[in-house]
């Protein structure tokens, strides 16, 4: 029997559900890239409960999280811009269900909903040293520039600002 993915809109009420998550994806996908201390530093910076609200009630973040059955398998979160582009910030999927599609579900539902709000573009912030770069090239992103951006406790994020650009054909 297949086992059928969906993926559905997240509220407040789902932010514990999306650290959870957090909890087990980002140290297998930055322990070779950041220290196990800047890992913490940036988990609480962005995954405690008062941050995960603030997102979604002040900042305009929409999360989804992707489920087979009953199990979470990933979240993703977006929001505007401000203009003509939407800003993808989270995308994450747990080690085990890599290689699945489950990535490739939510950007495509975060895409469809860009386009509804009739974006013309999508960007993104990824490390540069990250793989999940190759995804989202795979995906019609181009890097824009290189950003080393402060984050507090002496750690930087040294992304790579991609974009995709957007139209009602693509």
């Amino acid at each position: 029997m297949v086992k059928v993915i969906r993926i559905l809109p997240a509220s407040v009420t789902d932010m514990p559900l999306v650290r959870g998550l957090a909890e087990k994806i980002w140290p297998a996908a930055y322990s070779s890239i950041l220290s196990p201390e800047q890992i913490r530093y940036m988990m609480d910076l962005l995954y405690s409960n008062s941050s995960l609200e603030r997102q979604i009630s002040q900042d305009g973040h929409r999360f989804l999280l992707a489920f087979r059955e009953e199990e979470p398998l990933g979240f993703a979160s977006f929001g505007s811009l401000g203009g003509e582009g939407f800003k993808l910030h989270k995308l994450y999927v747990l080690p085990s269900s890599q290689g699945s599609g489950i990535g490739k579900m939510l950007m495509d539902q975060v895409i469809g909903e860009a386009k509804t709000s009739l974006v013309t573009f999508l960007e993104l912030n990824v490390n540069r040293f990250n793989p999940a770069r190759k995804f989202y090239e795979r995906l019609g992103f181009r890097v824009l520039r290189e950003v080393d951006i402060p984050i507090g406790g002496g750690f930087f994020m040294n992304d790579y600002i991609m974009r995709l650009p957007l139209s009602p054909g693509n």
